[in-house]
């Protein structure tokens, strides 16, 4: 049997694996091309030769822990990004060790590496009042004014993210008794999410019937289906204003941040984590649950529930029994 060619279980990994197998997103698998390239460049001038030749020998646990290094060394990277690197040569190698058995030894080595411990980015959201100033300073007389107010309601609504957005079609809405969507998201999984009556009738004007069902809903002036980088500029274009002050490290409006906000926003208004994680498309529960470390309010209430000792002279008050004076007299004269 010959053993395939690198170049052969490249095309194979992507197209079968990660596409056919894995279902990913084309967004996800642009990050597996631009991983794995850089790697097998990395490799090619390590072993000082071309690309297209390169034996699968070269391809050792050793190099991914020079690339490694690489990307903060040479390319100043941050630790996530060599983190994400490293998930990547994970997936790959062990696609490799499973098709060439020369390589499993390689593969576990490479599974083996461990991630930098880095602390987690900090996660910003929209105050409740800058949603309502958001909404309120909304022109309705600029052109595709109801597509930009159905979108920002449709963001904040559902938390979707912005290649669910784009993807969006008229036959994954249900606007009649009980408004819903239906979201296509990572890894080719479906949710659900009510929508409020107020996104419904908004979608209900934007796309009124009949309109096929294969339509996009947010759609560019030359009626195609808006890209992430077109729903990005919307809400860059209404949102921008409430960005933290110019020179300082803090939140900027994008897609992205609006779903953060959506996830504060149900946990502060006393929604179930597990529902907010099948809400939001969340495959961990530890990723819903960072959203409850930064809302203060929210610590505030659990406050509430839980009083102080009440301390008088650094001793804790009689319990009150020991201060009913008959069922003392009661206890004396047992």
């Amino acid at each position: 049997m010959n053993v395939p060619t690198l170049g052969q279980l490249v095309h194979s990994f992507f197209l079968d694996h990660l596409q056919t197998a894995k279902g990913l997103r084309p967004s996800s698998i642009a990050s597996y091309r631009d991983g794995i390239r850089l790697f097998l460049r990395f490799v090619a001038d390590d072993a000082e030769c071309g690309i297209t030749r390169l034996p699968l020998s070269t391809l050792t646990s050793q190099r991914v822990l020079d690339f490694l290094q690489s990307l903060e060394d040479r390319r100043s990277n941050h630790i996530r990004t060599r983190n994400q690197r490293l998930a990547i040569l994970r997936t790959f190698f062990g696609y490799l060790g499973g098709r060439v058995p020369e390589l499993l030894a390689v593969a576990e080595q490479v599974t083996r590496i461990p991630t930098k411990r880095v602390p987690p980015p900090e996660t910003h959201f929209l105050e409740r009042s800058d949603i309502q100033a958001l909404f309120a300073g909304l022109d309705p007389g600029r052109r595709n004014s109801l597509r930009d107010r159905t979108l920002l309601l449709f963001l904040y609504n559902t938390g979707a993210r912005a290649q669910e957005v784009a993807d969006l079609r008229v036959g994954h809405l249900d606007l009649d008794h009980q408004p819903r969507v239906r979201l296509h998201g990572k890894g080719d999984k479906w949710r659900t999410c009510p929508l409020w009556k107020e996104t419904a009738d908004e979608l209900r004007r934007l796309v009124p019937p009949p309109i096929p069902a294969e339509s996009p809903v947010f759609r560019s002036q030359y009626g195609d289906a808006l890209t992430r980088f077109g729903i990005y500029k919307i809400v860059r274009r209404h949102a921008a204003r409430f960005d933290a002050a110019p020179g300082q490290h803090g939140r900027r409006v994008t897609p992205h941040l609006f779903r953060h906000t959506t996830a504060v926003h149900l946990l502060e208004a006393g929604v179930e984590v597990n529902v907010i994680r099948g809400w939001l498309g969340h495959v961990s529960l530890e990723t819903t649950n960072r959203y409850a470390e930064i809302t203060l309010r929210t610590k505030e209430a659990a406050l509430k529930t839980c009083r102080a000792p009440a301390l008088a002279k650094g001793y804790a008050p009689k319990p009150p029994w020991r201060t009913d004076t008959s069922l003392m007299s009661w206890l004396d004269s047992l």
